[in-house]
């Protein structure tokens, strides 16, 4: 993380470098991304900003003079590759990882400043004297996340590596990886080579969002008293219909109906099938 930036506009953008080498929180990597994977994250989080999809976004990119070595397949087959820097921003690049790793490792005080601090910076309508606050944050992330991979949906965009580190707590689409998007329909397309299980499937991708949320509100259960744990269960159970309805909203704007039917969501079903037969 570069810095925080305020545009004239008085938007706030976390400034973040990819591929400028070692962090703390580059495991056994070297910390360095290659050149095709650069340009690829500069396009496509440019394509899905413009494409109305929430999303973060790429300032610039820099060639490196340093080599990459990589095994691009996951084959065994390494090769040196040119080194590139991309300079991306996002409102925030806090994940659901972020408090999920904090409550892991029992730093409990820790978690309840960062939660209140990404609360007050990023969810005005929550008040952060609301003893419901944390309620109310785990309630927008639910609907937010469903809102986001039914768009991901609409345009047959598969995530890659959709894991709790990867999905943003403001729910825009952050970590370009191994992603892709469908040419055909395809419920099993993977954009991963390396996810030979198919756990990160396109198909699976709602499923996903839902196991990730029910990592985040373990992760809260500490902060919570139990008649709200209680209600944030409900919160969750109710994510599979939000997402349903928001990806169905959404098919039925690509098909021009109007109105509400109770054959639309058969038609969206036929049409998919068909496409799947073709």
């Amino acid at each position: 993380l570069v810095g925080v930036y305020t545009n004239r506009h008085g938007e706030r953008w976390e400034l973040q470098l990819k591929g400028s080498g070692k962090t703390p929180y580059s495991r056994n990597g070297d910390g360095r991304a290659v050149l095709r994977s650069s340009v690829r994250e500069f396009l496509c989080s440019e394509a899905m900003h413009y494409l109305g999809i929430p999303t973060s976004r790429a300032a610039s990119l820099v060639v490196s003079d340093d080599d990459v070595w990589r095994d691009q397949f996951y084959n065994g087959n390494i090769k040196k590759e040119r080194g590139a820097v991309v300079l991306r921003l996002a409102k925030s690049w806090f994940r659901i990882g972020s408090l999920e790793i904090l409550a892991h490792s029992g730093e409990l005080d820790l978690q309840r400043r960062l939660l209140d601090f990404i609360i007050q910076e990023h969810f005005p309508s929550i008040a952060i004297n609301d003893s419901n606050r944390y309620l109310e944050f785990f309630s927008t992330v639910v609907s937010e996340t469903a809102n986001l991979i039914a768009l991901w949906m609409s345009v047959g965009f598969a995530h890659g590596v959709c894991n709790t580190d990867n999905f943003s707590l403001l729910s825009i689409t952050i970590d370009y990886g191994p992603f892709g998007f469908m040419d055909s329909y395809d419920p099993n397309f993977v954009p991963n080579t390396s996810d030979d299980e198919k756990r990160y499937k396109i198909g699976n991708q709602a499923n996903v969002g839902l196991f990730n949320l029910s990592k985040l509100l373990q992760a809260l259960k500490s902060l919570l008293d139990p008649r709200q744990k209680q209600l944030a269960s409900q919160i969750l159970e109710g994510y599979g219909e939000r997402y349903y309805s928001r990806f169905t909203e959404l098919f039925k704007a690509k098909l021009g109906l109007l109105g509400e039917n109770e054959d639309d969501n058969y038609l969206i079903a036929f049409l998919l099938k068909v496409s799947l037969l073709c």
